[in-house]
């Protein structure tokens, strides 16, 4: 495999880069995947929108009314670039760390760090040091863009490892922060023509299972997921008003608030948080037509009855988790609203297998979106019949390359990205979610998914949310373990998870339902706000060690 000439004069991305025979394929089958040699991704996002668009088109509106137009952005963007460049001495292939919740100046900190020739380390402002300092370690940035409010971190992780690490703040007082440095800069930067397989983003994975890897991505990359998810399955258009929940600094947050959006013209609204029913009424007042956010929002808009406050949506999307089938069915009872469901990966950038309106089958996640395809593997790396459930795998046009890490091997097989979920496809070719391969739970000789449970157990009238976890069990190998958070005012006791368990018998086969159920007042979930499944099972597990 041959890569393009680079335009980093720090070749640190590629020195690490895994060796090309752990790649996985890339296939790049349909029109829209087809990408010049020279390719900045930044000046596709916002250049190209100013000349397509107009510069006074909105780009961004927040819900406390500030508006930048695409013009605005784009001079924002190339004053970040100039004061990166000239202020702060940024050679391409250097590597600028992002810290900042969803907000105008972390979209313009972005594109500024590509139009540059850096490489941006997209992290969450809700991520602690001991969850900083091992990616500021493996992806050696030499400059860190920071909001105002959440330096202290970065700081502590710079000095307790003594790096040349340049903090500079921003959205805060001060002759040093960024935006009184940009404020001195004319704007008008020149793109630095990176290669279109030059390194722009260092995407780590949210560790969910664990440790974080760092996951690399290519300006192309970053076009390829609008050319399959964006294009042909999302479909914005100029006139849509595009929210998502997910921090940038998660790749599904990156593509629904910066390139789907801005490769369609369409304005973006940011939120730097908001509660699932604080979220509806934000969609309601502020004109909202294309929402993603998690599941477990859409659930809790249902049960705080505010779901007819995401009536003007035009297209709703739920990744993250795999939604619950009456999720889905009872949105579009009640509204007669089509969740797009989805599965992708911070691998692989953004979601892969999907379906939207009339191509949504009851119960399946999807099909693969042009571009991609996709198989199940069973045990021995072979491909599976349809109907039985076995390992998903992926190939497409962007794939997994971890920088530097010996975890490389075990998620690329034979060329496809093998993702961690068990499903399984019909014969029309729609894949259906099963579990994660690490969720599933043997018990008395039985597979049962634990999301499966959760999916009953969650549309209990009295539940706000569950985890279902394997306890081991010396007579079941395991049993089914439930952890559930109950809605407001109602209390959790041993009547209570009998009238849970029972319920659960009524909803699934007996045998899987939760034989222990215990009650929490919330469940562990990482800054992306996936759950964190893992953490549940190594505490009954250590539980069952000291015991």
């Amino acid at each position: 495999m041959q890569l393009s000439p680079s335009a980093h004069t720090d070749t640190f991305a590629r020195d690490h880069l895994p060796p090309f025979d752990q790649w996985p394929h890339l296939e790049f089958t349909t029109d829209l995947l087809q990408y010049p040699e020279r390719l900045n991704a930044a000046a596709e996002l916002v250049d190209v929108a100013v000349a397509t668009f107009g510069p006074d088109r909105p780009a961004i509106r927040t819900d406390s009314g500030e508006t930048w137009s695409y013009g605005e952005l784009q001079r924002h963007a190339d004053q970040v670039a100039q004061v990166l460049v000239e202020d702060l001495g940024l050679e391409p292939g250097n590597r600028v760390l992002l810290r900042s919740p969803n907000n105008p100046w972390m979209v313009a900190c972005w594109l500024g760090v590509l139009k540059a020739g850096g490489i941006a380390v997209t992290t969450m402002a809700a991520l602690r040091a001991r969850d900083l300092a091992p990616v500021v370690s493996k992806a050696r940035p030499a400059i860190a863009l920071v909001d105002h409010r959440f330096t202290a971190e970065v700081e502590t992780v710079r000095d307790s490892g003594a790096l040349d690490l340049a903090v500079v703040p921003f959205g805060g007082p001060g002759e040093g922060d960024l935006t009184a440095l940009c404020a001195a800069k004319p704007g008008g930067f020149a793109a630095v023509a990176t290669a279109a397989d030059d390194v722009a983003l260092f995407g780590p994975t949210s560790g969910s299972t664990g440790t974080p890897k760092i996951t690399t991505h290519f300006h192309r990359d970053l076009l390829a997921i609008d050319a399959t998810f964006g294009q042909e399955v999302l479909k914005l258009t100029p006139d849509d008003v595009v929210a998502c929940t997910a921090p940038l600094g998660f790749t599904f947050g990156l593509g629904m608030l910066v390139v789907f959006p801005f490769r369609a013209g369409a304005c973006v609204f940011l939120v730097e948080s908001a509660t699932p029913t604080q979220l509806a009424d934000l969609v309601a007042e502020h004109g909202v037509t294309a929402l993603a956010t998690a599941p477990t929002a859409y659930r809790q808009i249902l049960k705080s009855g505010k779901i007819e406050k995401l009536r003007g949506l035009r297209v709703a999307v739920s990744a993250g988790e795999h939604i619950p089938r009456s999720v889905r069915d009872e949105t579009e009872a009640a509204i007669g609203l089509k969740i797009i469901d989805g599965i992708g990966a911070t691998e692989l950038l953004h979601i892969f297998i999907s379906a939207a309106g009339d191509d949504i089958r009851p119960g399946a996640t999807g099909k693969p979106v042009p571009g991609f395809r996709a198989t199940i593997l069973g045990p021995d790396g072979k491909e599976l019949p349809p109907g039985a459930e076995g390992r998903l795998a992926v190939i497409g046009p962007v794939g997994c390359r971890y920088l530097d890490d010996e975890r490389q091997a075990g998620y690329v097989v034979d060329g496809w990205n093998v993702t961690g979920d068990t499903f399984y496809r019909d014969q029309d070719g729609y894949f259906f979610y099963c579990s994660r391969t690490d969720d599933m739970i043997v018990s008395s000789g039985y597979n049962i998914g634990g999301p499966e449970v959760e999916s009953a157990v969650n549309t209990h009238p009295d539940v706000a949310e569950s985890a279902v976890v394997a306890k081991p069990d010396a007579d079941r190998g395991s049993i089914v373990c439930a952890f559930v958070v109950l809605v407001d005012g109602v209390e959790g006791d041993a009547a209570k998870a009998k009238e849970i368990q029972d319920y659960v018998k009524q909803q699934l086969a007996p045998y899987k339902y939760p034989r222990e159920v215990r009650f929490c007042t919330s469940l562990p979930r990482n800054p992306s706000g996936k759950l964190q499944r893992y953490v549940l099972r190594q505490h009954v597990e250590r539980e069952q060690e000291s015991a």
